[in-house]
């Protein structure tokens, strides 16, 4: 077991901790999230911009890579609830088990459970400049935007990429910003992994809406045929309306079918210009930490993430 494997185990006990000591009220409703346990990929990110020239993680980095996974965990969710998933990594959805109002004031829990463990670093005074709660607003503003634009079928690229940056992008954002925070890292390198991680998070959506016309449920872990269905706009169908006006007429007209839209997708080649956006930021990040001054293991974990995001 590596380094960062060993603090990643630290960061699930704590997440676990934190979930099974909170108020019975909501314990019970809550401790069926850990049955769906995801791949920390956003605690790796903290992690891993974490460490130190000497190869060491401080303590305040565990603290920061669990409140982000509290907080990741709390957007799933209300996402879950928004979109009226009945599954989540092929366990039941919370709002499923014990209703929606329970589900939304769970996520509401858990983004306060969040905030406070973030405020039990030991340096806190060290990450002024990190401020999780204006993050936390960035991310509930972009569900917002996707809910507001839900069914706006002229959609720009701009606008989807901004809905994108905001709902996903901000958290990988985050955790690369709250690990940096933590090592001995200069400051004048700390805004490239910002950029690193905005990439990464922006690759993880773009291909993640990929897999709704690429992927079969159990593959995907979660719904997937499902976005237009739900109003969800995203680029490979805002590509195949640009290429296809007929079908944007249609689907204002709600005569649009499933295989209809996958079809023009498939025709317009939809998929792969997704694919080969999610390669330009994959390049912007890459070359981000080619450029860092770091020791090896941190620059290999750094790229295994995000090769990870890429599906590499």
């Amino acid at each position: 077991m590596n380094i960062f494997e060993e603090y990643l185990e630290y960061v699930k006990r704590e997440v676990g901790v934190t979930i099974s000591t909170s108020p019975l009220i909501v314990r019970k409703y809550i401790e069926h999230l850990l049955k769906s346990e995801g791949k920390y990929i956003r605690a790796a990110a903290v992690l891993a911009a974490a460490q130190n020239k000497d190869g060491t993680i401080h303590h305040d980095a565990v603290i920061f890579a669990a409140s982000i996974e509290l907080l990741h965990l709390a957007t799933l969710v209300h996402d879950d609830v928004m979109d009226d998933a009945d599954t989540r990594r092929g366990v039941t959805t919370l709002h499923k088990k014990y209703g929606r109002k329970t589900a939304v004031i769970c996520g509401d829990y858990l983004m306060a459970a969040s905030m406070s463990l973030a405020n039990k670093t030991e340096k806190k005074e060290t990450y002024l400049g990190y401020s999780l709660p204006t993050y936390m607003e960035a991310i509930a503003l972009g569900e917002l935007n996707q809910h507001i634009n839900n069914g706006n079928y002229k959609l720009k690229v701009k606008d989807y990429l901004s809905i994108i940056d905001g709902k996903t992008a901000k958290l990988f954002e985050a955790a690369m910003y709250s690990g940096v925070a933590t090592s001995d890292d200069v400051r004048e390198q700390q805004e490239s992994y910002q950029t690193i991680g905005h990439a990464i998070g922006m690759i993880f959506q773009l291909l993640d809406d990929v897999m709704d016309f690429d992927e079969n449920e159990s593959v995907a872990k979660k719904p997937v045929q499902s976005d237009f269905e739900q109003g969800v706009i995203t680029l490979p169908l805002i590509h195949a309306f640009s290429i296809y006006p007929e079908a944007l007429k249609k689907a204002e007209q709600h005569a649009l079918t499933r295989n209809e839209v996958n079809q023009y997708v498939r025709n317009s080649k939809g998929v792969a210009i997704t694919i080969a956006k999610a390669e330009t930021y994959y390049a912007t990040a890459k070359t981000a930490i080619e450029n860092l001054d770091i020791i090896d293991t941190k620059r290999e974990e750094l790229m295994r993430i995000l090769n990870l995001a890429m599906r590499k």
